[in-house]
């Protein structure tokens, strides 16, 4: 696929990554729920001790996309695995295969590094996204629902 390159982000990125999360957030119709702020990011991946990293991919050079990601573990596996947590493809930049080679990267991370899995979410109504993962292989986990704890909830909880 000439044209594209796919690069890990560098502190210089950080406004470029935030960029790309609000573009996302208003793709899923959750701009209202960003409170992070570049500097928010640029301290959580480029920080001493970074637990999430991100992928930028570049068409002709110009950013096209991204994936962010961290580790996770999985107990019954024994092993670590990989969750992204976003992966976006500017629209002007789709169907190139973009997207399918932000993800051939992170699955050849995952088994160079002999992570149990590769993982994420996708938003129900989000069908084109769900016939794309689908397409490669990737199963929808229906069986689990995922549950958050956050503001007031988590704080009451925190308490005890």
């Amino acid at each position: 696929m000439s044209g594209l390159v796919i690069r890990a982000a560098t502190p210089a990125d950080a406004q470029l990554v935030y960029s790309l999360v609000r573009e996302l957030a208003e793709y899923e119709r959750l701009l209202d729920d960003v409170d992070a702020t570049a500097e928010d990011l640029a301290r959580a991946l480029f920080g001493p001790s970074p637990r999430v990293f991100c992928d930028i991919a570049e068409w002709n050079g110009e950013t096209a996309g991204f994936a962010l990601w961290f580790y996770n573990f999985s107990t019954f596996r024994g092993r670590h695995g990989i969750y992204l947590e976003d992966l976006f493809v500017r629209p002007a930049f789709r169907g190139k295969g973009i997207g399918k080679a932000l993800l051939v990267h992170l699955a050849q991370r995952a088994v160079a590094e002999g992570c149990a899995r590769v993982e994420w979410s996708v938003l129900d109504w989000n069908e084109p996204s769900i016939k794309f993962y689908e397409s490669l292989g990737a199963i929808a986990m229906e069986e689990w629902t995922i549950f958050r704890l956050t503001g007031g909830a988590l704080t009451k909880v925190a308490r005890g």
